[in-house]
């Protein structure tokens, strides 16, 4: 049997083929992104779905999804900086920054239609007994506040005719709300439900006024978007199945939520109403960024931003990833 010696020239092949390996380890790594909550809630269900399920890693991603506090605008200052690549929260956040000359655009929409409700005390029983009371909203700027100066609006009130307090979370808000600490609150789902069921009243459902509100709303940046496409065509890839994933596995996705939100078992009634709210039509099979809900935004903020009155809507929203899987045939696919 011959004996290979170094000049025998066997560590030349042998070096070769663990470099081969090593660059064909490195090429099939999975491409790492970070994705920014700004809320703990059933809306994220279609991402942690995403997560959970390993369809991020299906499309060669590695991702880690984080929540982000401080709200919406928070997230969007986090995607500005580059430390997350996309994120999950409100439209009327990126429509603020980008009037500021920020770098963020929404490509695609988790919920196009507002979902909060004015919750109140049982003695409230019209918005014109909120004048002169306290209504909680989760941040100055965020999503709940905009949303009730739309309603305030709607109302032929002004912000001043009540007392809007910045309290924190859904959860929050219902605490308060207990304790008395506040006479109303703009609440999300879950959390409406169970205000429902302790007597609280529905003052105002966004969903039943003809208010076009960029609820929550997937982001990213321009710059991104052209240095890394095939990189974010793959992301909504994962997306979008998880939202087909969402709507066609009620089972294992509460399994998810339950998770993701700790829920107590006596509170998994309220997980089970979200799911079906959201499958019901909330969440849309092809996620286009909803251009009337940015001009509904822009009409908002006129008021006190002249860059807003001229603002052309179609700069705020980039819908060609969603198109291109539509155009496909990717997202009927999912539902065959």
């Amino acid at each position: 049997m011959k004996v290979f010696r170094k000049h025998d020239g066997i560590w030349f092949p042998l070096i070769a083929a663990i470099l081969w390996l090593l660059g064909a380890s490195t090429a099939n790594a999975a491409d790492r992104i970070r994705v920014g909550l700004s809320s703990v809630s059933p809306i994220n269900g279609s991402v942690w779905v995403a997560e959970e399920k390993g369809l991020f890693k299906k499309y060669g991603l590695e991702a880690e999804v984080i929540l982000i506090g401080g709200a919406s605008a928070a997230g969007v200052s986090s995607l500005i900086a580059g430390d997350i690549q996309f994120l999950i929260g409100g439209g009327g956040a990126v429509v603020n920054a980008v009037l500021n000359g920020a770098d963020a655009i929404m490509i695609g929409s988790v919920v196009n239609k507002g979902i909060q409700r004015v919750m109140a005390r049982s003695e409230l029983k019209s918005p014109e007994d909120l004048k002169g009371k306290k209504v909680g909203v989760t941040r100055f700027g965020a999503s709940s506040h905009m949303v009730l100066q739309m309603m305030v609006r709607q109302w032929r009130m002004t912000p001043s005719d009540i007392q809007i307090i910045q309290v924190g979370s859904s959860p929050a808000m219902m605490a308060s709300l207990e304790k008395g600490g506040i006479d109303a609150a703009v609440l999300t789902e879950p959390t409406f439900f169970f205000a429902e069921d302790q007597g609280y009243r529905v003052l105002a459902d966004l969903a039943n006024m003809d208010i076009y509100y960029l609820h929550s709303m997937l982001d990213s940046t321009r710059m991104y978007l052209r240095s890394h496409r095939d990189l974010a065509l793959r992301f909504m890839k994962a997306y979008v199945e998880g939202i087909a994933f969402f709507k066609r596995n009620r089972t294992e996705t509460l399994e998810v939520l339950k998770k993701k939100m700790r829920t107590a078992p006596g509170q998994i009634k309220y997980l089970e109403r979200s799911h079906a709210l959201y499958s019901s039509g909330y969440f849309e099979n092809a996620p286009y960024p909803s251009l009337q809900g940015v001009r509904s935004v822009l009409e908002f903020l006129a008021k006190d931003n002249p860059r807003a009155a001229h603002a052309d809507p179609k700069t705020f929203i980039d819908g060609r990833l969603v198109k291109e899987l539509d155009d496909s045939g990717f997202v009927a696919k999912l539902y065959q």
